[in-house]
């Protein structure tokens, strides 16, 4: 199963565009989408923001939702895809975002291969649906951030179809 072209030809097919926000993953999820032909009719935008500065200044990520969950969870993961979506220039109706930890995590901080993704779909009146998930994955750092990618663009169609019309 080839998940990137499935994805591609999925935007594609409905005239969505897709921004991705990364922080582990740090532009896997935007660079698997761009290997796929054609793709540039569907992918807008892609921040990396791995700093809690750059999740911050870019995506506009509150500095109270990083100290009261940490980096790693879903509520960052939630800012940083709404985040991307609000961005004035851009044009997209689609964002997925990702922060994690890929290896060694510090003391007291979540498991390897922990791994918070968000999935955001903006309405033609203009509100923002969020969907939220937590997973953990194995293996070494960069297989964790391949399959945490992987993982990220195998969600879009199925919580486009779960959002609510309105």
């Amino acid at each position: 199963m080839d998940i990137p072209r499935q994805v591609v030809s999925f935007l594609s097919s409905r005239g969505l565009m897709l921004a991705t926000a990364e922080s582990c993953t740090a532009g896997y999820i935007a660079s698997l989408i761009s290997s796929v032909p054609g793709s540039g009719s569907c992918l807008d935008v892609g921040f990396v923001t791995y700093s809690p500065t750059g999740k911050a200044g870019f995506l506009g990520v509150r500095e109270d939702t990083m100290k009261q969950f940490g980096l790693t969870s879903e509520a960052v993961a939630r800012e940083m895809s709404e985040g991307a979506l609000a961005q004035e220039a851009c044009c997209a109706d689609v964002a997925v975002s990702n922060t994690g930890v890929a290896d060694a995590p510090p003391e007291g901080g979540p498991p390897p291969g922990t791994q918070c993704f968000a999935w955001s779909f903006k309405s033609r009146d203009g509100r923002i649906q969020t969907f939220s998930e937590t997973r953990r994955f194995e293996g070494e750092r960069n297989d964790v951030r391949r399959e945490a990618a992987l993982y990220a663009l195998s969600r879009i169609e199925h919580y486009f179809n779960g959002r609510s019309q309105r």
